[in-house]
């Protein structure tokens, strides 16, 4: 596995990434419905767009396998963890680690003090393994449909 910065060449395979992770990883947490509506498949190509240019002004790393991207994440200049997404059949394999690390290194030589995020249910006990803490339970409204997620935040040592 290597990780590199994000290029934008990279966003339509991490938009694929994200769907096909969301309707399959988090199915075990969250409804079908509400799925539906966190990974909108009409949505796709306004994600591209999008996404190109928010993966782009952020710090974002995406992690490949022989070429293939396998995970991806990215932090804002102000210590939020945006998003951090790791394909649906490398799970457990240590690429969210590496890409949260590669993120966290990134915080320390901006001298940002903590990383804030807001985590699915599924990624909770991710977060709280890499030593984040829970703020307080949320719970997120998209169209008409309500979806519960944590926000959460790690202090850094410098």
């Amino acid at each position: 596995m290597i990780i590199m910065k994000f290029k934008e060449t990279d966003t339509e395979e991490i938009v694929s990434l994200f769907y096909k992770t969301v309707h399959s990883v988090n199915l075990k947490d969250y409804s079908q419905e509400q799925l539906d509506v966190w990974a909108t498949k009409e949505e796709k190509e306004s994600k591209i767009n999008s996404w190109k240019i928010s993966l782009g002004q952020n710090i974002s790393f995406v992690a490949k396998i022989n070429h293939k991207v396998v995970g991806f994440s990215d932090l804002t200049y102000d210590g939020y963890l945006d998003r951090l997404f790791v394909h649906k059949d490398f799970q457990g394999q240590g690429i969210a680690s590496a890409l949260v690390d590669m993120l966290e290194s990134e915080a320390k030589k901006l001298n940002l003090l903590e990383i804030y995020t807001d985590s699915s249910i599924t990624a909770k006990p991710f977060f709280k393994h890499k030593g984040y803490n829970i703020v307080r339970s949320q719970t997120v409204e998209r169209k008409g449909v309500k979806l519960t997620n944590f926000k959460m935040r790690k202090k850094l040592k410098s």
